[in-house]
């Protein structure tokens, strides 16, 4: 089976967040299941760099972006497809804005180009190049389906929601430059809320639809998760499947991570004092025995960073050291910067995103606190379970799915491998963070909770095997 998998991201070439990984990882996942698995990014230059410059095909005009090719290349051992729109994608600056951090204002016409594109990819309408099934990854992929629809291809496909919340809504002024037919602009189509929906259109047309867990693919049908969509999900509900995402083990290992000045295992746990000590070091924290708690993260309100804010100053009086990598809404910035400053010593603030940082994190902390009022999987407590820093996560979406609570019965059966809490406030947060400072101060219980962790089985095996049954059910159909 030969699988098209489209995305605005993929890790190593380009990433912004967790769903580069994702995309990055799936092929691998897939190929132990006789699924073939080619990527089609947007070429920008890091996705260009990874070509040869071999055209297998071109447009003339693509959605009014003027000329286009489709060059091949490599990603991950496995085939890679970069669309060269220099109009669209040859900018200076990110993927999806400009250095001030604004919105590309043409993103709809980017991203709808490639749309297009990998609709005719997956239709057959590229010499050379043939697929069973198109796989669209959140709204900068999701009209794909549409097109095909409209398009009368007979290629089954799948939309995965990696979050709900970003949705790619635009005027309906746009509609008549999509290359979509009339018909298409309807409550059963593109239009969404007098607008155009990528998202929605993707979900409305795609043969299945998948979440990134099993908690998420429930939450999405309330009002307060499905963020104007549940209605569409609850109509399409028996097409509609969660899946928890994996992470690469070759790439997350503290066995073999090169970032991280000692390697261990769940046997050699003593090892990670060193890597404590360098995360003292980096992020100018007092030396000393008790935890240190990190955050790697986008300092946003989805990811609960206002409720860390008001915390931060009992944190301290815990015993606790706060060790932070990341960036977002200016005001949270500014509100940890400034604990930093108050507590010199015992909060260390980065602003910004290091990959080698982020894994010595995960390697060197002791827990990492994860408070996001929604989180459709997360890879973070993953990376967290695998490097033996015990997740402190909210009980929502992925964050529920793969954490187990430390409480009496967890403990005492040897199960546990992480601290949740419901409500997502000042008291809830404050709650949980206490009982992982009581836990920190008995180290056979915070012993059994690492090694709990890190036994834990969240590589991709189980992850790509639930894909490939998903697309040998839409193929046999």
């Amino acid at each position: 089976m030969k699988v098209l998998s489209v995305a605005s991201e993929a890790y190593p070439l380009v990433k912004t967040g967790g769903l580069a990984d994702v995309v990055g990882a799936l092929p691998q996942a897939l190929t132990t299941h006789g699924i073939a698995t080619t990527t089609l990014l947007p070429g920008v230059p890091a996705v260009l760099n990874a070509t040869a410059g071999r055209a297998v095909h071109s447009w003339r005009d693509l959605l009014g972006g003027g000329p286009a090719r489709l060059l091949c290349g490599e990603i991950g051992g496995h085939p890679l497809l970069a669309l060269d729109a220099p109009a669209f994608f040859e900018r200076d600056g990110g993927l999806y804005g400009d250095r001030s951090g604004a919105d590309w204002p043409d993103n709809w016409r980017r991203f709808a180009a490639l749309a297009r594109a990998a609709a005719d990819i997956a239709s057959g309408n590229v010499k050379g190049l043939s697929f069973d099934i198109l796989h669209a990854h959140d709204w900068q992929a999701a009209l794909a389906p549409a097109y095909l629809r409209y398009g009368a291809s007979p290629t089954k496909s799948v939309v995965t929601i990696h979050n709900i919340a970003f949705q790619g809504r635009f005027g309906r002024e746009i509609f008549a430059d999509l290359g979509l037919p009339q018909e298409a602009w309807s409550i059963d189509g593109v239009e969404y809320y007098g607008g155009v929906g990528y998202l929605k259109a993707g979900l409305q047309a795609a043969d299945a639809v998948t979440t990134v867990s099993p908690t998420y693919a429930q939450e999405i049908l309330r009002p307060e998760f499905g963020m104007g969509l549940e209605g569409l999900i609850a109509q399409r509900a028996k097409s509609v499947s969660g899946i928890v995402n994996g992470i690469d083990r070759a790439i997350w290992s503290p066995e073999h991570d090169v970032a991280l000045p000692a390697r261990y295992s769940s046997r050699t746990l003593a090892r990670r004092a060193t890597n404590k000590r360098a995360v003292e070091h980096e992020f100018s924290l007092e030396p000393g025995d008790g935890p240190i708690f990190t955050v790697v993260s986008r300092l946003t309100w989805q990811k609960g960073m206002d409720v860390l804010a008001e915390c931060v100053d009992e944190l301290v009086q815990m015993g606790g050291r706060l060790a932070m990598l990341g960036s977002g809404d200016a005001g949270l910035e500014e509100a940890f910067v400034r604990a930093a400053e108050r507590y010199p010593g015992r909060i260390g603030v980065r602003i910004g995103y290091d990959e080698p940082l982020s894994h010595l994190l995960q390697g060197g902390a002791d827990a990492i606190v994860i408070p996001s009022r929604f989180e459709p999987c997360g890879l973070t407590q993953l990376y967290g379970l695998a490097y033996g820093c015990v997740p402190i996560v909210a009980r929502t979406g992925g964050l529920a799915d793969t954490i187990i609570d430390a409480n009496i019965a967890a403990v005492d059966a040897q199960v546990a491998t992480g601290v949740q809490f419901g409500e997502v406030s000042r008291d809830g947060l404050l709650h949980a963070l206490r009982r992982a400072c009581e836990l920190y101060a008995d180290r056979a219980r915070w012993l059994c909770l690492q090694r709990c962790g890190m036994k834990a089985d969240f590589s991709w095996g189980r992850s790509g095997a639930a894909y490939a049954a998903l697309y040998r059910g839409l193929i046999n159909t």
